[in-house]
């Protein structure tokens, strides 16, 4: 990603715990990208640095312990993160249900149905009282109906529908019911299908303090490129078991055996809503925690990664209140980490609204 950088010194010092796990040494300046992305911009303090557009260097500084408080002191960082996944509600009004077999499995833009998806009078239909959408009661199986949905979504294209990569996502009323038909991937947002995912904390021990493998995501992925990220996650397709998905994506985007990644424990899930436009992502995150043996070290297999490093929790914690570095729904999980392993406690302003928060969107 071509960026104009400009560069201004700070004269504070690093984090020294950081520095330690996350070798090559650093330099001393902190480069920022002047270039407005679709990312959120971020401010801390004075400064404003564009999510995508940092490096490893930024990241340290961001967690200086200088500038770091206890996470019990200040959530407000947090709700912000939860906040960013879950924008948009007011709107859902804008939306009607889309139902298969008398089950709603989601949801589409009144407007993205009249410009869009009307034309198709062969696949989807109104009913009588405009209550809600419909496929034509021809599409009967599930074969049917994946064919016909998905003969639009290619008509449609990456004008209309951008970042199809030909996965398939399950339509189905809640988690574990009966398959309707399978959905791009991409378009999942468009037809306010649920989606999930599989999101694992890979975390180790070092000098007497937890620490989380982090991954930042290539620069040339269509999606979030340049963002930081877990160490393992993926999309749930059609067809596969979570525990087996989640051991494939640990093979291919960190190097993680079977016999590392078989360990690993299902430990809840976070579930968000976000409306943007013609788009209602509506997301279930399954978590899982790894932990890996200390002298463990991470190798991309899917080239969809461009570099490893291994922070100390709280450091990670920080850079996620005071930074949009993360890809947003990774900060969900992280959170939820911090719950589970006792670094927020329940003397924290905030904390049972926090909790209830990751959970803000439908968790069936």
């Amino acid at each position: 990603m071509a960026c104009n950088h400009h560069r201004l010194c700070l004269s504070r010092s690093f984090g020294s715990s950081i520095a330690s796990l996350s070798s090559p040494l650093l330099p001393s300046r902190l480069s920022l990208c002047s270039r407005t992305l679709a990312s959120t911009p971020l401010r801390l303090s004075s400064l404003s640095v564009s999510a995508a557009c940092f490096t490893w260097d930024d990241v340290v500084r961001i967690s200086d312990s200088q500038h770091s408080s206890r996470l019990s002191d200040d959530l407000q960082g947090f709700f912000e993160k939860i906040r960013v996944c879950n924008r948009g509600l007011e709107k859902q009004s804008d939306f009607l249900p889309f139902v298969i077999e008398d089950q709603t499995v989601g949801c589409i833009h009144k407007g993205f149905f009249d410009d869009h998806l009307k034309r198709f009078s062969n696949v989807f239909i109104f009913t009588q009282d405009n209550s809600h959408i419909m496929l034509h009661p021809v599409l009967r199986t599930p074969s049917e109906r994946t064919k016909a949905v998905g003969d639009v979504v290619k008509c449609l294209g990456e004008e209309v529908i951008p970042g199809i990569r030909k996965e398939l996502y399950p339509v189905a009323s809640c988690f574990g019911a009966p398959v309707f038909f399978s959905l791009e991937r991409a378009a999942a947002p468009y037809f306010g299908i649920k989606a999930y995912g599989v999101h694992m904390n890979g975390y180790t021990e070092r000098n007497r303090q937890k620490c989380l493998w982090i991954g930042k995501r290539s620069q040339v992925k269509p999606t979030y490129p340049g963002m930081l990220d877990h160490l393992v996650a993926g999309g749930l397709p059609h067809g596969i078991a979570c525990k087996e998905n989640l051991m494939k994506e640990c093979e291919e985007e960190a190097g993680i055996p079977r016999s590392i990644s078989e360990r690993a424990i299902s430990v809840g899930a976070v579930a968000y809503g976000d409306i943007d436009g013609y788009r209602y992502k509506r997301d279930v995150l399954f978590c899982y925690d790894l932990k890996l043996p200390e002298d463990f070290i991470p190798e991309n297999q899917d080239g969809e990664v461009e570099s490893f490093r291994c922070i100390p929790v709280t450091h990670v914690a920080d850079v996620i209140r005071r930074t949009h570095f993360f890809k947003s729904n990774c900060s969900l999980v992280i959170i939820d980490f911090l719950f589970r392993h006792g670094y927020i406690g329940p003397d924290s302003l905030g904390y049972l609204e926090l909790l209830k928060s990751l959970r803000s969107g439908d968790c069936s």
